[in-house]
């Protein structure tokens, strides 16, 4: 002061005077010297700078505070964490440069859940204990206020949030329980969709927030959407490698061969299954014409064409999509030898879905080529052998049937003592010989019509039969023989199953044969055929309580020329035709026979026919 207002200098300065009851008052001094009358006197402006000082302290704060939000902000900016996309770490590293900035005591990140009905903190930094919590929630129902205005505000600055509308739902279950005053909430927002906020949580005394504050808040919020982008981003290129990592061990390990062509037939890349396949090593093949490899056939590059464009005309002339093409092929190797394959090719698409390579996928096949050339040529022996067979059965049956036929009729001339009287012992001799004519005739039909079956050469007359009609005749057929044994002989017919459509001798047939063993396997007891409807045909069942049948006979039951009972000695005689014919007859109908049977107790057969269409 001496030296600026004493000497007359007009510059100001600011003092600070001392009032007389003690109190400190900043002042701004400006000496100036004024003449009058021929004097000159010393004037002294005295100006009170109270209010300017704090405004200009007010300006100062302010700033340091915008530079502060800068200096975070852009430390957020360069911060590695966020490029590494760890999303903990990022929310972690954002939650404790926006509480020390905003000098808050909590600042949490809030995220909706899948199906939006809460949100959930998932990293909630307190600064007085310095540590990160997470795990709260709140029900989008509970809360609806909160919620709306979340949803339709920019930012949520609430400088009483007791009392204000907003928030007053907050209050009993979380800002009173923790004292929390003030809030201030920034919407995150992702893809155009709100998926949480992020709160800033003041305590103790309300607190009033300046705009430039609600402004740092919407840009801590705009990093947490960086970080969650982020961490996508990284989970989605790690899910690539993993996915690349997969794909190239099941391309390197796989046993089918595989080859990845341009769409100017150059082959990029094979699997070493490929290679061996082929005899070459991955250079050689590489860059080489794929098609120099294949015996093309006919046709081959219109099927190219046709999957190139993704469509095809099928069989009806109608243009239908198609993603792949399968065929059998020979692949030239090393060797000069052909290798047969099942070549697969399907088209892989860039991102603009347009064709960018040719996916081949090569499974050699060629010793299964060579097992079919096998089975064909053992297949067709087999077939040989049984119609020479069946050719063999049917020309020795009819050059058995002729003399027999003879043999038969004279023995009825014998029996009807046309040519002379006979005594007892050759009447029993006379029947004998026709008894066992009559027995032989019958097996030569059965082979006869065994192998018509076989052959395929039978040929089914179907008619609408009375199936009532139908079992009386069977049932007076056999019944002198039950009779004979002292068997009973029962039926049972449903009246739903009243016709059926079958062929009318071998219908007949085929009970008659199952009769016929009932009665023959069956020492005491009973016999009985039931018929009975069922929703697709009907079951004709002829049960016995017979000797039964072994579990582990039932694999030889139908085959014809084989009997259960192989012994030299057997009891019960016949050729093993009958259920043989049977159950190729009841095939050839569409039906089929089977068999429930316990050894001691008896058995039950059952044929079932189909319903059918009546043939006239």
């Amino acid at each position: 002061m001496n030296k600026n207002i004493l000497p007359g200098c007009e510059k100001p300065c600011e003092v600070i005077v001392v009032n007389q009851d003690g109190s400190t008052l900043p002042v701004d001094l400006q000496g100036k010297v004024v003449s009058s009358q021929g004097q000159h006197m010393q004037m002294v402006v005295v100006r009170d700078i109270t209010e300017h000082q704090q405004v200009q302290k007010a300006l100062q704060i302010k700033e340091n505070e915008r530079r502060k939000q800068s200096q975070t902000l852009v430390q957020l900016a360069r911060s590695q964490t966020f490029q590494q996309g760890n999303l903990k770490a990022a929310l972690r590293e954002i939650t404790e440069a926006a509480a020390q900035t905003l000098l808050v005591k909590r600042v949490g990140v809030w995220l909706y859940k899948e199906d939006r009905s809460a949100i959930e903190c998932v990293d909630l930094y307190d600064v007085s204990q310095k540590e990160h919590t997470c795990g709260t929630s709140f029900l989008k129902a509970n809360y609806p206020g909160y919620f709306q205005a979340l949803e339709e505000e920019r930012s949520i600055a609430v400088d009483d949030a007791i009392k204000d509308k907003r928030t007053q739902e907050l209050s009993t279950s979380y800002l009173c329980v923790f004292g929390i005053a003030s809030l201030l909430a920034a919407p995150i927002w992702l893809g155009g969709r709100l998926a949480g906020v992020v709160c800033h949580e003041h305590f103790g005394e309300v607190r009033q927030w300046t705009l430039a504050e609600e402004n740092f808040a919407g840009s801590i919020a705009d990093f947490v959407t960086l970080a969650i982008e982020a961490s996508d981003r990284n989970a989605a290129q790690e899910a690539l490698r993993q996915s690349e990592a997969r794909f190239r061990a099941i391309f390197e390990r796989s046993s089918v061969g595989i080859g990845l062509i341009d769409m100017k037939a150059q082959i990029v890349d094979t699997n070493p299954a490929l290679c061996q396949m082929l005899g070459y090593s991955r250079e050689e093949l590489c860059g080489q014409r794929f098609i120099n490899y294949i015996a093309h056939q006919r046709g081959d590059l219109a099927l190219y064409k046709q999957l190139i464009s993704g469509m095809r005309v099928d069989n009806a002339e109608q243009l239908v999509d198609i993603h792949h093409i399968e065929m059998e092929r020979r692949f030239l190797h090393q060797d000069g030898g052909l290798v047969w394959t099942h070549l697969s090719v399907s088209i892989l698409p860039d991102y603009n879905d347009e064709p960018e390579f040719f996916l081949a996928i090569i499974e050699d096949i060629t010793e299964r080529k060579q097992t079919e050339l096998k089975l064909r040529a053992s297949q067709a022996a087999a077939e040989a052998g049984s119609r020479a067979k069946s050719e063999f059965l049917a020309t020795m049956s009819h050059e058995l049937r002729t003399p027999l036929n003879a043999i038969m009729g004279l023995s009825q001339l014998l029996q009807q003592e046309m040519v002379g009287s006979l005594n007892d012992k050759q009447k029993e001799y006379i029947s004998c010989i026709y008894n066992s004519g009559e027995h032989l005739l019958t097996v030569i039909n059965d082979i006869l019509d065994l192998s018509k079956v076989e052959a395929g050469k039978e040929e089914l007359s179907l008619l609408s039969l009375s199936v009532p009609e139908l079992c009386n005749y069977v049932l007076s057929t056999v019944r002198d023989r039950a009779l004979a044994k002292g068997l009973q002989l029962t039926s049972e017919i449903d009246p739903k199953a009243d016709v059926c459509i079958a062929d009318a001798r071998r219908l007949k047939q085929m009970l008659l044969n199952l009769l016929t063993n009932a009665i023959k396997f069956t020492p005491v007891g009973h016999v009985s055929l039931a018929v009975k409807k069922v929703p697709e045909g009907t079951n004709f069942t002829v049960s016995d309580t017979g000797i039964g049948i072994d579990n582990n006979q039932f694999q030889f039951l139908f085959e014809p020329f084989k009997q259960l009972d192989s012994r030299l000695n057997r009891q019960y005689e016949g050729t093993g035709l009958g259920l043989a014919l049977t159950r190729k007859l009841a095939r050839l109908h569409g039906g089929d026979v089977t068999v429930v049977s316990t050894l001691g107790v008896g058995s039950q057969f059952t044929l079932f026919l189909p319903d059918q269409k009546h043939h006239e």
